[in-house]
C-alpha cells in the first residue's frame, strides 16, 4: 500500500513538474512564434525603407549635381554677358560724349564724329567675340585650346582702337572749349582702361591649358 502511495505521489510530482515547467515553456514557444514572424516582417520592412531612403538620397545627390552643373553653366554665360555688357556700356558713353563735343567743335568736330562712329561699329564686333570666347565649352578648350580665332579678332580690334585713341589725343589740344578738352581726356582714359581689361581677358584665355598644346610642346622639345 505504501509502495502504491509512493508511486502515486511520484506520479503527481512528475505531472506537477510538467505543468509547472513544460506547459509554460510551450506557451512561450507558441507565443514567440508569431513574434518572430512579426520581427522578420518588421526587419524586411525596415530593409525596404532603408533601400528606399538610399535610392532617394542617390536621386537627391544626382539632382543636386545636375543643378550645380546648370548653375555653373548659367554663371559662366552670365559672366560672358557681363563682360560684353560692360564693354558696350563704356563704348556707348564714349561715343555719346564724343558726339556732344563734335556738335560744339567746328574745327575738329567732323574728325571726332568719325572716330565716334568707328568705335561704335567696333563695339558690336568686340561684344560678339567676348561672348564667343567666354561661352566656349570647357571640354573643347581642354582638348584643343581656347577660341584663338575670336581672340585674334579681339587683338585686331584693340589695334584699331589704339590708333583711334592716338588720333583723339592729337585732337584734344585743338579743341576750342576747355570743357570739351576735359571730356575728351576723360573718355580717352576710360577707353584705355577698357582696352587694358580686354587685353587681360585675351591673355588669360590664351594661356589656358590644352591637351593638344601640351602634346605639341613635347614634340617641339
Amino acid at each position: 500500500m505504501k509502495k502504491q502511495n509512493t508511486k502515486m505521489l511520484t506520479a503527481l510530482v512528475a505531472v506537477s513538474s510538467f505543468l509547472v515547467f513544460a506547459v509554460p515553456s510551450s506557451f512561450v514557444r507558441v507565443l514567440a512564434a508569431p513574434k518572430s514572424g512579426q520581427a522578420i516582417e518588421a526587419q524586411n520592412s525596415k530593409g525596404k525603407e532603408t533601400g528606399n531612403a538610399n535610392n532617394q538620397n542617390q536621386n537627391s545627390l544626382s539632382d543636386e549635381q545636375n543643378q550645380n552643373s546648370n548653375k555653373k553653366s548659367i554663371v559662366k554665360e552670365r559672366k560672358g554677358q557681363e563682360t560684353a555688357a560692360t564693354h558696350r556700356s563704356v563704348v556707348a558713353t564714349f561715343v555719346q560724349n564724343l558726339l556732344t563735343v563734335a556738335d560744339r567743335e567746328g574745327g575738329i568736330g567732323e574728325q571726332v564724329r568719325v572716330i565716334a562712329q568707328q568705335q561704335n561699329d567696333s563695339k558690336t564686333k568686340v561684344s560678339e567675340k567676348l561672348n564667343a570666347v567666354e561661352g566656349r565649352s570647357k571640354i573643347k578648350t581642354f582638348l584643343i585650346g581656347s577660341d584663338y580665332k575670336n581672340l585674334g579678332g579681339l587683338r585686331s580690334e584693340m589695334v584699331k582702337t589704339r590708333n583711334r585713341v592716338d588720333q583723339l589725343k592729337g585732337l584734344v589740344e585743338r579743341a576750342t572749349i576747355e570743357e570739351d578738352k576735359t571730356i575728351l581726356q576723360n573718355q580717352i582714359t576710360a577707353l584705355e582702361q577698357e582696352q587694358t581689361n580686354i587685353s587681360n581677358f585675351v591673355t588669360q584665355n590664351e594661356s589656358k591649358f590644352s591637351l593638344f598644346g601640351w602634346v605639341a610642346k613635347l614634340f617641339n622639345k
